[in-house]
């Protein structure tokens, strides 16, 4: 057409290059297309509490939150979230200057890295990790560097080689981002592990942002052990949390920050630039859920040990290997005894073959070799849909 002209340039810049759609977008469409239960993105298919839902209701009702809420987060959930951390852990926070809202988990972790990372450094990932996390780093000017969570099959679980961890510092590196419990692999980091992580953070001086919104969904023996309770972190630790995981509330997107006030001031100030507010009349109905009794969290802990192992028991009759999670709602198979190892063509596949969907773990890699022959399946589902799942996915044992 005549007048317009066109650039030779790619639209999108460098660093955000390497990202297209996510994963989660075209494994959700597959199952759309195909009609196949999907276990791949991690969202619950039922509501949380009824009367937390109400208390939104009634927020929205009463006016409370339907404009722009203060940009620090609303008092009452600021101040829930503090007493939280005080009756679960013994960490005591300054509602006003130690705990700052967010629009979720994802944007809590991309606020503090874009607040506390500069062009060239480097940071220091548990690898597989959430993808939001390499996107943000990205966005951040700022290196990766990952270090390998291994398969351990005689224990059925991923481990941090602590050695590894080390020899990944550098003195280029300003931070580590720590997950535990930890997506996709659910491995629970020990208390040994992350002592020594805090040891490590300190001698180096190193921050750490610890992504911890999975912290009440942890199994059997398994404990989570905040960062910040240990010696030298709480003035170095920025703790990620988050509603959506613990209530079944995923689409509120009320995440927050608890750390010393000049890094939840740091925070806040990316923040700020990011939504500003969001999520007003839920941030209300959230404090209240905060506040529900130890009952509510055992009862959802225990709801959601009993969907892990029927999904286990029935990955393991289909003939995959099963890594039990010792915490999240995700289970990671090797497809490799199904005489498999391509993780994403089983995963594009396995909707025809047996109408189900999963998300292939490489996806979380940066050494895409060394997540090929994983496969993550979510078990937030209703138990008839988990056990329709299992059904189908008998096929593949012959």
């Amino acid at each position: 057409m005549a007048g317009m002209t066109s650039s030779a340039r790619p639209f999108l810049n460098r660093r955000l290059a390497e990202f297209g759609t996510t994963i989660f977008a075209e494994m959700s469409a597959l199952a759309a297309a195909t009609g196949s239960i999907n276990l791949g993105q991690g969202f619950p298919d039922t509501d949380g509490p009824e009367e937390i839902r109400e208390a939104a209701v009634r927020a929205l009702r009463d006016g409370r939150g339907n404009q722009y809420p203060p940009g620090p987060g609303v008092p009452e959930l600021r101040t829930a979230i503090a007493a939280h951390q005080e009756r679960r852990y013994g960490l005591s926070h300054d509602p006003d200057t130690e705990v700052l809202v967010t629009a979720g988990a994802t944007e809590a972790i991309a606020a503090a890295l874009l607040a506390l990372l500069e062009p060239g450094d480097e940071v220091v990932a548990l690898e597989p990790y959430y993808d939001s996390y390499a996107a943000c780093i990205a966005m951040a000017g700022a290196t990766r560097v990952p270090v390998t969570l291994r398969p351990d099959p005689e224990q059925a679980r991923f481990r941090l080689d602590l050695d590894e961890l080390r020899d990944a510092v550098t003195d280029r590196t300003r931070l580590l981002l720590i997950n535990t419990p930890h997506n996709p692999t659910g491995t629970v980091l020990t208390r040994e592990e992350l002592s020594a992580i805090a040891a490590l953070a300190v001698e180096r001086d190193l921050l750490v942002v610890t992504d911890e919104v999975y912290e009440h969904l942890v199994f059997d023996e398994a404990e989570h052990i905040p960062l910040a309770t240990l010696p030298g972190m709480r003035e170095r630790t920025v703790t990620i949390g988050s509603a959506g995981k613990t209530f079944s509330f995923t689409g509120w997107k009320v995440g927050w920050v608890t750390a010393a006030p000049g890094l939840v001031t740091a925070v806040r100030s990316a923040k700020q630039f990011l939504t500003y507010v969001s999520s007003g009349p839920f941030q209300y109905a959230v404090a209240e859920a905060l506040a529900l009794p130890d009952a509510y969290f055992d009862a959802f802990r225990a709801d959601m040990l009993a969907k892990r192992d029927l999904l286990a028991a029935g990955l393991t009759d289909a003939g995959f290997a099963v890594f039990r999670p010792a915490g999240t709602y995700f289970v990671t198979t090797d497809i490799r005894p199904l005489g498999e190892s391509d993780g994403f063509a089983f995963c594009r596949s396995l909707p025809e073959r047996a109408g189900v969907v999963a998300i292939p773990n490489a996806v979380f890699y940066d050494h895409r070799e060394a997540g090929a022959p994983f496969v993550r399946f979510a078990f937030c589902k209703r138990v008839s849909v988990l056990e329709e799942a299992v059904t189908r996915l008998k096929a593949l044992a012959g």
